[in-house]
């Protein structure tokens, strides 16, 4: 009877979770297609927040998920896929809207960077440890509030101290939860992917 342990495959860094799937112009458009879905289906999640015209979503952790899963060029196509989408009138923003004449339309084109820029730390191994998965996390979701508050200020005529109470504060506890559950699915996915190899 052997005890040896069953090899682990090592994955090298520079791939990104999509890479572990056969290599195809069809693969490539399905994952961009089905992150831009995705990201819509989680903009559904919709909490109104008293006082701001920003909802709670789901969508900035979808965003922020298919930004490290796809890496940064998948990443971007899809949030632009979903940006476009969406402003052409279909209703998958956050509550069902649509267009781009609302003020938290500043938060979707901060998604659409923040994917970008998750994606490429994806690729340099950012989403591979709980540590490292956090800041990858803190990192977008702060390029998201750093395009997001300050169109909200312009769209809403708030000034930006105002704009930081509705359209930030609120959110900080939300967005500690969904880096928590980042911290932990995507470094356990890449554990899991090693052991199967």
């Amino acid at each position: 009877m052997s005890t040896a342990a069953a090899p682990v495959r090592t994955l090298r860094t520079g791939t990104v979770l999509a890479d572990l799937l056969p290599a195809s112009r069809v693969r490539d458009v399905a994952l961009v297609v089905g992150g831009a879905a995705l990201t819509g289906l989680a903009a559904q999640l919709s909490v109104p927040v008293p006082g701001s015209p920003v909802p709670v979503s789901g969508q900035t952790f979808a965003a922020l998920l298919v930004g490290t899963a796809l890496g940064a060029r998948r990443g971007f196509l899809s949030l632009a896929l979903y940006a476009v989408v969406g402003m052409a009138g279909v209703p998958w923003f956050a509550q069902g809207s649509s267009g781009y004449a609302m003020p938290s339309f500043g938060y979707i084109l901060g998604m659409l960077l923040a994917a970008t820029v998750v994606g490429a730390l994806a690729r340099r191994g950012a989403d591979r440890s709980v540590l490292r998965t956090a800041g990858t996390m803190v990192l977008g979701s702060a390029i998201i509030y750093a395009v997001g508050v300050p169109y909200l200020a312009l769209a809403t005529g708030m000034g930006l101290g105002q704009a930081v109470a509705a359209g930030l504060t609120p959110f900080l506890i939300g967005d500690a939860l969904k880096a928590a559950l980042a911290m932990g699915a995507l470094p356990a996915a890449w554990k899991l992917v090693g052991r199967k190899g």
